[in-house]
Protein backbone atom coordinates (compact mmCIF):
# COMPACT_ATOMS: atom_id res chain seq x y z
CA UNK A 1 0.00 0.00 0.00
CA UNK A 2 2.93 2.38 0.61
CA UNK A 3 3.88 2.05 -3.04
CA UNK A 4 0.40 3.04 -4.24
CA UNK A 5 0.16 5.84 -1.66
CA UNK A 6 3.45 7.24 -2.92
CA UNK A 7 2.26 7.10 -6.53
CA UNK A 8 -0.92 8.93 -5.54
CA UNK A 9 1.02 11.57 -3.60
CA UNK A 10 3.43 12.15 -6.49
CA UNK A 11 0.50 12.59 -8.88
CA UNK A 12 -1.16 15.10 -6.55
CA UNK A 13 2.13 16.96 -6.08
CA UNK A 14 2.69 17.19 -9.84
CA UNK A 15 -0.79 18.59 -10.45
CA UNK A 16 -0.41 21.04 -7.56
CA UNK A 17 2.74 22.50 -9.13
CA UNK A 18 0.44 24.72 -11.17
CA UNK A 19 -2.23 25.56 -8.63
CA UNK A 20 -3.89 28.30 -10.68
CA UNK A 21 -4.12 26.02 -13.71
CA UNK A 22 -5.65 23.28 -11.54
CA UNK A 23 -8.13 25.78 -10.10
CA UNK A 24 -9.15 26.99 -13.57
CA UNK A 25 -9.57 23.41 -14.77
CA UNK A 26 -11.82 22.61 -11.80
CA UNK A 27 -13.76 25.82 -12.38
CA UNK A 28 -14.14 24.99 -16.06
CA UNK A 29 -15.51 21.54 -15.20
CA UNK A 30 -17.92 23.16 -12.76
CA UNK A 31 -19.21 25.78 -15.21
CA UNK A 32 -19.47 23.66 -18.36
CA UNK A 33 -21.33 20.91 -16.52
CA UNK A 34 -24.09 23.39 -15.71
CA UNK A 35 -24.99 23.61 -19.40
CA UNK A 36 -26.60 20.18 -19.02
CA UNK A 37 -28.42 21.37 -15.91
CA UNK A 38 -29.76 24.44 -17.71
CA UNK A 39 -31.04 22.27 -20.57
CA UNK A 40 -33.11 20.26 -18.07
CA UNK A 41 -34.27 23.48 -16.46
CA UNK A 42 -35.35 24.88 -19.82
CA UNK A 43 -37.32 21.75 -20.76
CA UNK A 44 -39.26 21.81 -17.48
CA UNK A 45 -40.13 25.44 -18.05
CA UNK A 46 -42.27 24.12 -20.92
CA UNK A 47 -43.63 20.88 -19.44
CA UNK A 48 -44.59 19.52 -16.01
CA UNK A 49 -43.17 15.99 -16.26
CA UNK A 50 -41.19 13.60 -18.46
CA UNK A 51 -42.69 10.12 -18.71
CA UNK A 52 -44.53 10.84 -15.43
CA UNK A 53 -41.31 11.85 -13.64
CA UNK A 54 -41.37 15.28 -12.02
CA UNK A 55 -38.71 17.94 -12.17
CA UNK A 56 -37.32 17.02 -8.75
CA UNK A 57 -37.15 13.32 -9.62
CA UNK A 58 -35.32 14.05 -12.87
CA UNK A 59 -32.88 16.24 -10.95
CA UNK A 60 -32.28 13.31 -8.61
CA UNK A 61 -31.34 11.12 -11.61
CA UNK A 62 -29.16 13.93 -12.95
CA UNK A 63 -27.30 14.34 -9.65
CA UNK A 64 -26.73 10.60 -9.15
CA UNK A 65 -25.26 10.19 -12.64
CA UNK A 66 -23.10 13.30 -12.29
CA UNK A 67 -21.70 12.27 -8.90
CA UNK A 68 -21.12 8.69 -10.03
CA UNK A 69 -19.49 9.74 -13.27
CA UNK A 70 -17.23 12.35 -11.65
CA UNK A 71 -15.86 9.80 -9.17
CA UNK A 72 -15.59 7.02 -11.73
CA UNK A 73 -13.86 9.25 -14.27
CA UNK A 74 -11.49 10.76 -11.70
CA UNK A 75 -10.26 7.26 -10.89
CA UNK A 76 -10.57 5.55 -14.28
CA UNK A 77 -10.64 8.35 -16.83
CA UNK A 78 -6.89 8.00 -17.33
CA UNK A 79 -7.55 4.61 -18.88
CA UNK A 80 -8.56 6.44 -22.05
CA UNK A 81 -4.81 6.86 -22.68
CA UNK A 82 -4.17 3.14 -22.21
CA UNK A 83 -4.08 2.34 -25.97
CA UNK A 84 -1.17 4.77 -26.33
CA UNK A 85 0.62 3.08 -23.41
CA UNK A 86 0.27 -0.25 -25.18
CA UNK A 87 1.35 1.10 -28.56
CA UNK A 88 4.53 2.82 -27.37
CA UNK A 89 5.55 0.04 -24.99
CA UNK A 90 4.95 1.84 -21.67
CA UNK A 91 2.88 -1.10 -20.47
CA UNK A 92 6.00 -3.30 -20.69
CA UNK A 93 7.52 -1.30 -17.83
CA UNK A 94 4.40 -1.88 -15.71
CA UNK A 95 4.57 -5.63 -16.31
CA UNK A 96 8.10 -5.76 -14.87
CA UNK A 97 6.88 -4.57 -11.46
CA UNK A 98 5.46 -7.12 -9.01
CA UNK A 99 2.41 -4.95 -8.32
CA UNK A 100 -1.20 -4.82 -9.44
CA UNK A 101 -1.18 -3.76 -13.10
CA UNK A 102 -4.47 -1.87 -13.05
CA UNK A 103 -3.54 0.18 -9.98
CA UNK A 104 -0.19 1.07 -11.54
CA UNK A 105 -2.05 2.50 -14.53
CA UNK A 106 -4.85 4.42 -12.81
CA UNK A 107 -3.18 5.93 -9.73
CA UNK A 108 -0.61 8.12 -11.58
CA UNK A 109 -3.43 9.29 -13.88
CA UNK A 110 -5.96 10.20 -11.17
CA UNK A 111 -7.64 13.41 -12.33
CA UNK A 112 -8.16 15.94 -9.53
CA UNK A 113 -9.86 18.42 -11.88
CA UNK A 114 -13.02 16.32 -11.61
CA UNK A 115 -13.58 17.97 -8.23
CA UNK A 116 -15.43 20.70 -10.15
CA UNK A 117 -17.86 18.17 -11.61
CA UNK A 118 -18.24 16.52 -8.21
CA UNK A 119 -19.15 19.84 -6.57
CA UNK A 120 -21.68 20.54 -9.31
CA UNK A 121 -23.31 17.15 -8.78
CA UNK A 122 -23.45 17.81 -5.04
CA UNK A 123 -25.20 21.14 -5.58
CA UNK A 124 -27.79 19.58 -7.89
CA UNK A 125 -28.35 16.76 -5.38
CA UNK A 126 -28.96 19.32 -2.62
CA UNK A 127 -31.55 20.96 -4.87
CA UNK A 128 -33.17 17.66 -5.86
CA UNK A 129 -33.62 16.11 -2.41
CA UNK A 130 -36.30 18.55 -1.15
CA UNK A 131 -38.00 18.80 -4.58
CA UNK A 132 -38.12 15.08 -5.41
CA UNK A 133 -41.19 14.35 -3.28
CA UNK A 134 -39.38 11.38 -1.71
CA UNK A 135 -40.24 10.63 1.92
CA UNK A 136 -36.71 10.04 3.15
CA UNK A 137 -36.24 7.09 5.48
CA UNK A 138 -33.09 5.24 6.51
CA UNK A 139 -33.49 2.56 3.75
CA UNK A 140 -33.97 5.27 1.12
CA UNK A 141 -30.93 7.22 2.28
CA UNK A 142 -28.91 3.99 2.08
CA UNK A 143 -30.32 3.41 -1.42
CA UNK A 144 -29.21 6.88 -2.53
CA UNK A 145 -25.70 6.26 -1.21
CA UNK A 146 -25.58 2.87 -2.95
CA UNK A 147 -26.72 4.47 -6.22
CA UNK A 148 -23.77 6.87 -6.14
CA UNK A 149 -21.13 4.41 -4.88
CA UNK A 150 -22.15 1.54 -7.15
CA UNK A 151 -22.53 3.99 -10.03
CA UNK A 152 -18.95 5.21 -9.53
CA UNK A 153 -17.71 1.61 -9.58
CA UNK A 154 -19.75 0.89 -12.71
CA UNK A 155 -18.39 3.89 -14.59
CA UNK A 156 -14.85 2.88 -13.63
CA UNK A 157 -15.56 -0.62 -14.97
CA UNK A 158 -16.77 0.87 -18.25
CA UNK A 159 -13.49 2.77 -18.63
CA UNK A 160 -11.61 -0.44 -17.80
CA UNK A 161 -13.70 -2.41 -20.30
CA UNK A 162 -12.90 0.10 -23.03
CA UNK A 163 -9.19 0.09 -22.18
CA UNK A 164 -9.01 -3.72 -22.28
CA UNK A 165 -9.83 -3.72 -25.99
CA UNK A 166 -6.47 -2.04 -26.64
CA UNK A 167 -4.83 -5.45 -26.17
CA UNK A 168 -6.74 -6.76 -29.18
CA UNK A 169 -7.24 -3.72 -31.43
CA UNK A 170 -4.15 -1.62 -30.49
CA UNK A 171 -6.41 1.41 -30.83
CA UNK A 172 -9.15 3.04 -28.80
CA UNK A 173 -12.70 2.05 -29.74
CA UNK A 174 -14.29 5.48 -29.62
CA UNK A 175 -17.83 4.16 -30.07
CA UNK A 176 -17.61 2.74 -26.53
CA UNK A 177 -17.63 6.32 -25.25
CA UNK A 178 -21.40 6.18 -25.61
CA UNK A 179 -21.46 4.12 -22.40
CA UNK A 180 -19.23 6.53 -20.44
CA UNK A 181 -19.44 10.12 -21.63
CA UNK A 182 -22.66 9.35 -23.48
CA UNK A 183 -24.25 7.86 -20.36
CA UNK A 184 -23.38 11.04 -18.50
CA UNK A 185 -25.56 12.96 -20.97
CA UNK A 186 -28.38 10.45 -21.42
CA UNK A 187 -28.50 9.78 -17.67
CA UNK A 188 -29.93 13.23 -17.08
CA UNK A 189 -33.35 11.59 -17.45
CA UNK A 190 -34.68 8.23 -16.22
CA UNK A 191 -33.60 5.63 -18.76
CA UNK A 192 -37.19 4.53 -19.34
CA UNK A 193 -37.81 7.66 -21.42
CA UNK A 194 -35.67 6.17 -24.21
CA UNK A 195 -37.94 3.18 -24.74
CA UNK A 196 -38.20 -0.41 -23.53
CA UNK A 197 -35.44 -1.81 -25.77
CA UNK A 198 -32.90 0.69 -24.49
CA UNK A 199 -34.05 0.08 -20.92
CA UNK A 200 -33.63 -3.69 -21.30
CA UNK A 201 -30.16 -3.21 -22.77
CA UNK A 202 -29.16 -0.93 -19.89
CA UNK A 203 -30.50 -3.52 -17.45
CA UNK A 204 -29.07 -6.79 -18.69
CA UNK A 205 -26.06 -5.80 -20.83
CA UNK A 206 -24.64 -2.55 -19.46
CA UNK A 207 -26.41 -2.24 -16.09
CA UNK A 208 -26.66 1.54 -15.89
CA UNK A 209 -30.40 1.30 -15.19
CA UNK A 210 -29.60 -0.63 -12.00
CA UNK A 211 -27.91 2.42 -10.48
CA UNK A 212 -30.41 4.98 -11.77
CA UNK A 213 -33.88 3.97 -12.98
CA UNK A 214 -34.89 1.03 -10.75
CA UNK A 215 -33.57 2.55 -7.50
CA UNK A 216 -35.46 5.73 -8.37
CA UNK A 217 -38.69 3.71 -8.55
CA UNK A 218 -37.95 2.41 -5.06
CA UNK A 219 -37.32 5.93 -3.75
CA UNK A 220 -40.60 7.35 -5.04
CA UNK A 221 -42.72 4.29 -4.14
CA UNK A 222 -43.48 4.22 -0.42
CA UNK A 223 -44.99 0.72 -0.71
CA UNK A 224 -41.90 -0.91 -2.25
CA UNK A 225 -40.25 -3.82 -0.44
CA UNK A 226 -37.16 -2.74 1.60
CA UNK A 227 -35.11 -5.40 -0.18
CA UNK A 228 -35.22 -3.28 -3.33
CA UNK A 229 -32.80 -0.86 -1.69
CA UNK A 230 -29.98 -3.20 -2.71
CA UNK A 231 -30.80 -3.10 -6.43
CA UNK A 232 -27.71 -0.94 -7.20
CA UNK A 233 -25.49 -3.69 -5.79
CA UNK A 234 -26.54 -5.97 -8.65
CA UNK A 235 -24.63 -3.70 -11.04
CA UNK A 236 -21.38 -4.78 -9.36
CA UNK A 237 -21.64 -8.09 -11.23
CA UNK A 238 -20.36 -6.12 -14.21
CA UNK A 239 -16.95 -6.06 -12.51
CA UNK A 240 -16.43 -9.72 -13.42
CA UNK A 241 -16.51 -9.50 -17.25
CA UNK A 242 -14.48 -6.27 -17.22
CA UNK A 243 -11.77 -7.73 -14.99
CA UNK A 244 -11.78 -11.01 -16.93
CA UNK A 245 -11.38 -9.23 -20.28
CA UNK A 246 -8.44 -7.22 -18.95
CA UNK A 247 -6.75 -10.34 -17.56
CA UNK A 248 -7.25 -12.19 -20.87
CA UNK A 249 -5.74 -9.18 -22.64
CA UNK A 250 -2.65 -9.32 -20.43
CA UNK A 251 -2.17 -13.01 -21.23
CA UNK A 252 -2.51 -12.31 -24.95
CA UNK A 253 -0.34 -9.18 -24.84
CA UNK A 254 2.82 -9.07 -26.90
CA UNK A 255 5.45 -6.43 -26.29
CA UNK A 256 5.43 -3.40 -28.56
CA UNK A 257 9.17 -3.88 -28.86
CA UNK A 258 10.08 -0.24 -28.30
Amino acid sequence: MKFYARLFALNLKSQMQYKFSLFLSCLGQFITAFTSFFSVQFIFMQIDSVNDFTYGQVLLCFAVIMLSFSIGEAVGGGLTTFPRMVNVGEFDRILTRPRNHILQVIIPLFDFTRIGLLVQGGIVLAMAIPQSGVVWTVPKVITLVLMIVCGAVLFFCLFLFQAAFAFFTMNSLDFLNIFTYGARQFGRYPFSVYGKKILYFLTFCVPLALIQYYPLLFLIDDTAHPGYMFIPCLSLIFILPCWALFKVGIRKYKSAGS
